[in-house]
């Protein structure tokens, strides 16, 4: 029997270590790109990353490397776990090596200038990959201490769908696929800026029927801004959806919702993001999509008012207090509205 490639990971943070150790614990090979030596190095050492998954072993398979060229050439299947600040740079300088590559984003973000998706600097960067991306309600701790998880796998490449489902699938983890990329993945990015008004309304003792009032309009939020854009209203209502918004808006280990609720707390946006001590992408995504969406003209109440209160001296208070003035439209954008207009 041939020996199998191994499967690449590139970026050293939680996701993709947590991604890192569940294909090793499938039996597969994995060699985890990261640019710091002295990280890489703590993992060869200890079987440990203690920057960002303290406490999990990680598994023999999973292989530190810094060599990115010879990672890219070694591998077919690359995921890729990089900052949405870093993608386009670090991978840039090896376009030419991932023709025919599968490269999967695991990063849940937009790029500030362009307002590209991840997949979408993928195609940018690498014309001649084949582009997936791995989307839903996924805490990386969580996955890596086998809570029961499941999760997206959207691409018009149906092979490439089958393959990611074949190599990720385990006991404690269920792969979903999906033809709508773009709505998987604008899901995943947008939930992370009402993640961070959910932080804050708990710091600030709101009630449950606060939260569950500022989720579920959130959704609708989120959901008129995706198909704006072309997406699938139904992909919403799955895991990338609806599942990613719950869990990024409702636990303590969401990193946006840490970030909210230390705001909550009082703490200035530079020193709520300094104590996570990592990338809280919902702060960039914000800015990017409060521009965008008065571009379109998309109505956004919580965008406009999660930017007020990080970049224009507003209270959360103040916000929902907006909010409950605001015209009450229908509860639902996408079913039909006859009879009510």
């Amino acid at each position: 029997m041939t020996q199998e490639q191994p499967i690449a990971v590139l970026g050293g943070g939680s996701f993709g270590t947590a991604v890192a150790n569940l294909l090793a614990e499938n039996g597969h090979s994995v060699r985890q790109w990261m640019r710091d030596p002295q990280q890489a190095e703590a993992i060869r050492l200890n079987r440990e990353n203690p920057r960002y998954l303290k406490g999990i072993k990680i598994l023999p398979g999973v292989t530190a490397v810094t060599d990115l060229p010879a990672t890219i050439a070694g591998s077919s299947l690359i995921f890729v776990a990089l900052p949405s600040s870093a993608l386009r740079s670090v991978l840039a300088r090896h376009a030419d090596q991932l023709t025919g590559k599968m490269l999967v984003s695991l990063t849940k973000g937009i790029e500030a200038q362009s307002f590209k998706l991840m997949s979408e600097i993928l195609e940018e960067v690498a014309p001649g990959a084949r582009i997936g991306v791995l989307s839903g309600p996924n805490l990386a701790r969580e996955i890596a201490e086998h809570a029961l998880t499941a999760t997206v796998v959207a691409s018009a490449d149906e092979a490439l769908c089958e393959r990611v489902q074949a190599v990720l699938h385990g006991r404690t983890f269920r792969v979903y696929a999906s033809s709508d990329r773009f709505g998987v993945e604008l899901g995943g990015a947008l939930k992370n800026v009402y993640a961070i008004i959910a932080g804050m309304a708990v710091a600030l003792g709101m009630g449950e029927n606060t939260k569950s009032m500022l989720i579920t309009r959130a959704l609708a939020e989120m959901t008129r801004f995706a198909v704006s854009q072309g997406a699938n209203p139904m992909t919403f209502l799955g895991l990338a959806g609806v599942g990613d918004l719950i869990v990024t808006c409702s636990s303590p280990k969401s990193r946006n919702y840490q970030v909210g609720f230390a705001l909550g707390e009082g703490l200035s946006l530079e020193d709520a993001v300094s104590r996570l001590g990592e990338v809280a992408e919902g702060v960039n995504t914000l800015k990017v999509l409060k521009a965008k969406a008065q571009e379109l003209q998309v109505y956004m109440p919580l965008v406009a008012g999660l930017h007020a209160i990080l970049f224009e001296g507003r209270t959360l208070n103040q916000v929902i207090e907006l909010l409950m003035r605001a015209e009450p439209k229908t509860d639902v954008d996408f079913i039909s509205t006859s009879g009510f207009n």
